[in-house]
C-alpha cells in the first residue's frame, strides 16, 4: 500500500467516532443500587452533551488567545477570530436550549435519583471553570464556593492548571492588548477626544433642555431626571481625564485600560467606516459570549429553582442563591457593555478629515491600480 493509500484508508462512521465507547458510558446510579430511575438517563446525556460543548468552547477560544497573543496581529486573523467566537456563540445558544429538555423531567422525577448524585455537582465540572478563566474573570471578582475557593474540588494537577491559565494569556488580556495596539488611536492633529468632548456636551446639553421644557413632566420628575442626567455626565469625565479612570480602576469599577477604552469607544463610534467593520464586530461577538454566558447562568438557575426551589444543591452549596449571584456577578466584558453609555448621535460626530476618513477605508490609487 502506498504512502498516499495510506494517509487516506478508509475507516468506519462507528469506529471514527467510537459510538461503542461513547453509548456505552451513561451508567446509572440509580442502576447500580438496583432501583433504576428511567429519567436519569436524560441527566447524564445531557451533562455528558455539556462537557462536550464546554470542550469545543475551549478548543475555539484557545485558538483566538493564540491569535492575539503576538505584538502585532495579523488583520486577516481578526476575521478568522469574529468566526470562532460567533462559533462559541451558537453553542452558547444550545446550551441554554438544552435546559429546555432538562425541564421535561418534573420535580418528582428528579427526586426518583437525587439522593444518589451526593456530594457530585456541576460546581465540579473542570473544563467550565478553564473557561471562566480563559475569559478573564478575576479570582476576586468571584463569589466563593460554599465559603471554599473555587478550585478547592479538583486535584492538583488540575488546580496547576487553573492557576497556570490564571497567570497566562486570557481572552480579555490578549484583546486589551490589542485595543490598545490600534492604529487609528493616532489621528496626527486631528484632536479626536476634544471634538467628542464638544460634541458630548452638546447632547447633554439638548437632553437637559428637553428635559427642563417638558411639559408632560412634573417638576419632582424633571429633578430626578435632570439629577440622572448629571450622573451619566460623571460617567463622560473618566473619558475625559485619564486620571479618573485609573482612580475608577484601582476601586475595581472599571477594568479596561484607559487606552483599551478609547479605542474601542472610537470603534464604535466609526464603525461605519470600512476597515472598522471587523473590529466592531469583534467587540459586539466578545459582548454576545458575555451576555450568553450571564442568560445560562440565569436559566440554570431558573432551573434549579424549578427542580429544588429553596433546597441545599447536591455539592453543598445555596443552589438557587448562588447560581443567581453569578448571573450578575461573573461577567467578564462589562467595560465592553459600558461603551453604549458613552454614544453619541452619528449626526453628532465630529467629522473626520479627508486623509483620515481615507486611511479607514479600502480604497486604490492609481499607482496603485
Amino acid at each position: 500500500m502506498s504512502k498516499h493509500q495510506s494517509k487516506y484508508s478508509t475507516i468506519h462512521y462507528e469506529s471514527y467516532l467510537k459510538l461503542q465507547e461513547l453509548l456505552s458510558i451513561q451508567n446509572l446510579r440509580s442502576e447500580a443500587v438496583g432501583d433504576p430511575a428511567h429519567e436519569e438517563t436524560l441527566f447524564i446525556i445531557v451533562h455528558q452533551v455539556y462537557e462536550l460543548w464546554f470542550k469545543q468552547v475551549i478548543h475555539e477560544m484557545t485558538s483566538v488567545i493564540n491569535m492575539f497573543s503576538s505584538d502585532s496581529v495579523d488583520e486577516k486573523n481578526i476575521g478568522t477570530a469574529i468566526g470562532r467566537l460567533d462559533r462559541i456563540v451558537q453553542i452558547q445558544k444550545l446550551l441554554i436550549e438544552q435546559i429546555r429538555v432538562m425541564e421535561t423531567m418534573t420535580p418528582m422525577d428528579f427526586l426518583e435519583f437525587r439522593n444518589y448524585l451526593f456530594p457530585a455537582s456541576g460546581f465540579q465540572s473542570f473544563q467550565f471553570r478553564q473557561i471562566e478563566v480563559m475569559m478573564g474573570l478575576q479570582e476576586d471578582k468571584r463569589l466563593t464556593y460554599n465559603n471554599y475557593h473555587y478550585a478547592s474540588v479538583f486535584d492538583d494537577k488540575k488546580k496547576a492548571i487553573l492557576e497556570a491559565t490564571q497567570a497566562g494569556n486570557t481572552l480579555f488580556g490578549v484583546i486589551e492588548g490589542w485595543l490598545e495596539r490600534t492604529p487609528f488611536l493616532n489621528f496626527g492633529e486631528f484632536d479626536f477626544l476634544s471634538q467628542y468632548r464638544d460634541a458630548v456636551s452638546k447632547m447633554l446639553k439638548t437632553e437637559s433642555t428637553a428635559i427642563s421644557d417638558s411639559t408632560y413632566l412634573s417638576e419632582t420628575e424633571k429633578e430626578q431626571r435632570l439629577k440622572m442626567l448629571a450622573g451619566t455626565d460623571s460617567y463622560f469625565d473618566n473619558v475625559f481625564d485619564e486620571d479618573k479612570h485609573k482612580a475608577e480602576q484601582e476601586a475595581g469599577h472599571l477594568r479596561l485600560s484607559y487606552k483599551a477604552t478609547i479605542a474601542a469607544l472610537l470603534i464604535n463610534l466609526y464603525r461605519d467606516e470600512p476597515i472598522l467593520h471587523n473590529p466592531f464586530r469583534m467587540l459586539m461577538t466578545l459582548i454576545d459570549i458575555d451576555e450568553l454566558f450571564t442568560m445560562w447562568r440565569y436559566r440554570h438557575a431558573q432551573m434549579v429553582m424549578r427542580m429544588l426551589g429553596r433546597k441545599m444543591g447536591t455539592g453543598g452549596s445555596s443552589g438557587f442563591d448562588y447560581l443567581q449571584a453569578t448571573a450578575s456577578k461573573h461577567q467578564v466584558f462589562r467595560d465592553l457593555h459600558n461603551i453604549s453609555t458613552l454614544l453619541i448621535p452619528r449626526s453628532d460626530l465630529p467629522v473626520l478629515p479627508d486623509n483620515i476618513k481615507k486611511e479607514l477605508g479600502f480604497y486604490f490609487s492609481e499607482q496603485s491600480k
